[in-house]
């Protein structure tokens, strides 16, 4: 194998991992292991990492993207000596992660803006909700690599929208049914349109839910601190939002996730070792889950 990504890329110059994959077909883990530890390959990986929470990790947190994610779609590589190729290869997958983040995120902005419209001037929702985004978008680290979604199997163009409105414990009922049902609305209308194929994923809660998700003995309450601490305000009341964060910090929830971040690195680290030491090219069984996650087990495959 690495005799043949050799000769593709003194063709071609460097490549993304997906880019290779493609040309050459082949079992990815091999063809990551290979780039990886070849004396005549470089990589270079570009964006950052994230914490992501999950069920079936030790202490429930592991970094985003996944080994497999970040080398198909934020990993260039070259040949060795080819450092200028590789820059610029590199500076074009920064820009392209940053332009589809941008249109991400001006995508959900116009969404809420649409759905907070009505609620902003009236008695009844004015300073009583806000709306944020959480997510790979706002990380800068979008992608729009085809997949397909969880609940449908309909493939949606890359990252979801997470969405999450909070709303005032003193607003009335009808202010959270109302944007409920109309974020619902575009949901179904953004994921069924050809123009849009978008996943959105959204909540609507009260104040006084994140209050009791801050207990933070759950793992559901864990992934809700998590979503809000990474938030950013799209509309709505700044004060309500800024209460939240607070209300994160206060109750040592931050300070958690920031420990569970630490914790995340330094598995990273043990998982890249332990499958660069297999003798193996061929994952199974427990090892899938190192280079990969369920939620792309269909996509990768």
């Amino acid at each position: 194998m690495e005799a043949r990504i050799v000769e593709l890329l003194g063709r071609t110059g460097p490549l993304t991992g997906a880019e290779i994959r493609a040309a050459l077909g082949g079992e990815t883990f091999a063809l990551w292991k290979t780039c990886k530890l070849s004396p005549r390959l470089a990589t270079r990986t570009v964006g950052r990492h994230y914490v992501r929470l999950d069920r079936q990790v030790e202490g429930f947190a592991r970094l985003s993207p996944s080994i497999l994610r970040e080398f198909l779609t934020y990993t260039v590589v070259g040949l060795t000596g080819s450092s200028d190729a590789m820059d610029a290869r590199a500076a074009e997958l920064v820009q392209h992660t940053a332009s589809v983040s941008k249109q991400k995120l001006d995508l959900a902005t116009s969404l809420v803006t649409d759905v907070a419209k009505p609620h902003l001037t009236d008695g009844a929702g004015c300073g009583r909700f806000c709306m944020v985004l959480a997510g790979d978008v706002v990380y800068g680290m979008a992608h729009d690599v085809n997949r397909p979604e969880r609940s449908t199997g309909a493939l949606v163009h890359g990252s979801d929208l997470d969405i999450v409105v909070i709303v005032s414990d003193d607003a009335p009922e009808d202010l959270v049914k109302g944007l409920d049902d109309a974020i619902y609305g575009k949901k179904y209308q953004y994921l069924k349109s050809p123009a849009f194929r978008e996943e959105i994923d959204y909540i609507v809660k009260r104040f006084s839910r994140l209050r009791e998700q801050t207990a933070f003995d759950t793992f559901p309450r864990m992934v809700a601190c998590k979503i809000f601490d990474e938030a950013e305000l799209l509309v709505g009341s700044e004060t309500l939002f800024a209460a939240g964060k607070e209300l994160l910090r206060t109750s040592g929830v931050v300070d958690r996730l920031r420990e569970m971040e630490q914790d995340a690195i330094r598995s990273r680290v043990r998982r890249e070792e332990r499958l660069l030491g297999t003798d193996e090219d061929v994952l199974r069984g427990t090892d899938l889950y190192l280079f990969y996650t369920d939620d792309e087990s269909e996509e990768f495959e």
